[in-house]
């Protein structure tokens, strides 16, 4: 026990040298992209593999070494259906990026380069494919069960006493919190802004079967959560990982510690990262926007801003999940409320360019425009978008749904399904249509993803900029906290439980919060984000081996439902 609290706080003091160190010198900035840079490359490379699709265009006389001891500045000839364009290499590779093309080659020996387009990363394609799996698994559970989980939401089906922290409400509020925020706010736009409207209709059927995803996942991390001496609640993937594969026999038992490892440090990654250093990043900028741009005294001083955020999420966490739980159920109702109805404010104040809006979002997705990549390339960008929004497959929200009052574990399954119906088929599509119906869509200012989106809103309420920039605050403040506890639990999963571990864990993450705020390291993001969604490796492999349990955990449930065997506690 000694050692793995010496080991806890000796990663701690790694972790911790870094921000005193970034603090007192702010040009290491560029120092440190550049450092992580090749790592980040390897690890996107590897977790966003593309699959290629289809092909289109020609480079004549293609090699690599040809390619690559070509400059910037020099001229190349591409040969797209028939027509001959010639421009520098750094613009090829522009063009190359904006159309989601990119070079497909054997070697170096290989005569004339073909471009492919339609580049599918596999990691979606593994979440997609785990996700119509599961659906229709569980006989379309996304559909059929929607009222059974608003009745378990509002207490139905739950004893007083059952054992847990939080309610099925809290839990649900709480994985919310870490969802909901900028990918419904800025990552649709873009979605938009690059597949065009049709990218909407795409988004809305990837979250519809994401939710399916995350009725297995919560159901799975509540059956093998784990409850500890003091009464607090651990679960999540690594722990159905660890101890649902043992049940399946000895080979399982080590193949299970082996994916929960594996998923733990990703998840601590991520935590720190994409949950935390982007978060507060984001958070600092809209700040800055809103008390007075470049002349803004926190322009200069984002550190203390930093600070500021620092000490509050350092309030809540140490209360732990409940403590969470009680802020989340506040906020994500509040923001989440307001957003709507000033969304649909917006598009009823339109309402005769609701028909309209429909048929480009109908037409944009089967019949597209050929610039816009055709119908792959707008499926593509709607999957990919609700697949970073609701990360629904990655395995994130099960830790928190895991400390749900509740005696029947499939119960917060219902919950958890929710979860993608709300985040992505409700307030994306209030995004959607809002930037549709103000005639944004087409992007004429080219404007980055939260700047759409306000464009958009404020065409119609001008102050609603302001009303934007607080709820970007509140969205991200509260995604740091719900990821705080995602990393906490993975981090004493591997480490173990106790004080020291705990509290290790948190002043590294409060410290994360204002090197976040301070520092624009976009490498060190981009790392963490590879990192969140390699957590869908380990659990959608974990999902697909205890699938057969969870559906019989369902059938029994639900005919309990109607014979009145499950009996009710609150009409």
């Amino acid at each position: 026990m000694r050692l793995k609290k010496l080991f806890s706080l000796f990663i701690a003091a790694s972790l911790f040298a870094t921000p005193l160190y970034a603090q007192e010198e702010q040009s290491l900035d560029d120092k440190i992209n550049e450092a992580m840079s090749p790592a980040t490359a390897a690890v996107t490379d590897v977790i966003f593999y593309p699959i290629v699709l289809g092909v289109k265009g020609e480079l004549p006389g293609y090699t690599d070494e040809w390619y690559g001891n070509l400059s910037n500045d020099q001229m190349v000839k591409f040969d797209q259906d028939g027509e001959v364009k010639e421009m520098t290499k750094a613009e090829f590779e522009e063009y190359l990026s904006s159309n989601s093309l990119h070079i497909k080659t054997g070697s170096i020996f290989n005569e004339g380069g073909d471009v492919y387009k339609y580049s599918f990363p596999f990691v979606l394609i593994w979440l997609l494919v785990g996700a119509m799996f599961f659906t229709v698994y569980m006989g379309f559970i996304n559909f059929r069960g929607i009222k059974l989980s608003f009745d378990i939401v509002k207490g139905k089906y739950t004893k007083p006493d059952d054992v847990g922290e939080v309610t099925h409400f809290q839990a649900l509020t709480a994985a919310l919190s870490g969802t909901v925020g900028l990918g419904n706010i800025a990552g649709v736009a873009i979605a938009i802004a690059t597949g065009g409207p049709g990218a909407t209709f795409w988004m809305i059927l990837a979250g519809l079967l994401g939710m399916s995803s995350k009725f297995v996942e919560c159901a799975l991390g509540v059956k093998y959560r784990l409850v500890n001496k003091e009464g607090s609640i651990s679960g999540g993937p690594m722990y159905y990982l660890s101890r649902g594969l043992a049940k399946k026999g000895k080979g399982w038992g080590k193949l299970g510690m082996v994916l929960a490892g594996f998923f733990s440090i990703m998840c601590i990654g991520g935590s720190f990262g994409g949950g935390n250093m982007f978060q507060v990043n984001q958070a600092a900028q809209q700040f800055v926007n809103i008390t007075g741009g470049e002349g803004s005294f926190f322009d200069e001083y984002r550190f203390i801003f930093g600070i500021i955020v620092a000490v509050l999420v350092a309030i809540v966490i140490i209360g732990g999940i409940k403590s969470i739980a009680k802020v989340t159920d506040k906020i994500v109702p509040i923001m989440c409320g307001v957003y709507v109805l000033a969304a649909l404010a917006i598009i009823f104040g339109n309402f005769t360019e609701i028909p309209t809006a429909f048929s480009l979002i109908i037409d944009g997705a089967f019949a597209p425009k050929a610039a816009l990549g055709g119908v792959i390339g707008v499926m593509i960008v709607g999957f990919q978008r609700a697949a970073f929004s609701n990360e629904a497959g990655v395995g994130s929200a099960a830790i928190a749904h895991s400390a749900v009052k509740t005696s029947e574990p499939i119960t917060e399954g219902f919950v958890a399904l929710l979860e993608p119906f709300i985040d992505t088929v409700v307030v994306c599509t209030m995004t959607a249509l809002v930037i549709i119906i103000t005639g944004l869509y087409t992007n004429p200012d080219g404007l980055d993803g939260i700047s759409l989106t306000s464009a958009a809103f404020s065409q119609v309420i001008p102050w609603f900029g302001y009303i934007l920039g607080i709820a970007v605050i509140l969205f991200a403040f509260s995604t740091m906290i719900s990821w705080s506890y995602y990393g906490l639990k993975a981090w004493t999963f591997l480490f173990g439980h106790g004080k020291w571990q705990e509290v290790s864990y948190k002043l590294v993450f409060c410290l994360f919060v204002v090197l976040g705020a301070s520092m624009s390291l976009g490498a060190v993001t981009d790392f963490s984000d590879a990192m969140i969604f390699a957590m869908c490796f380990p659990n959608v492999f974990g999902l697909y081996v205890m699938s057969r349990e969870v559906r019989k955990d369902l059938k029994r449930f639900t005919k309990g439902v109607k014979t009145g065997e499950i009996k009710t506690y609150r009409e």
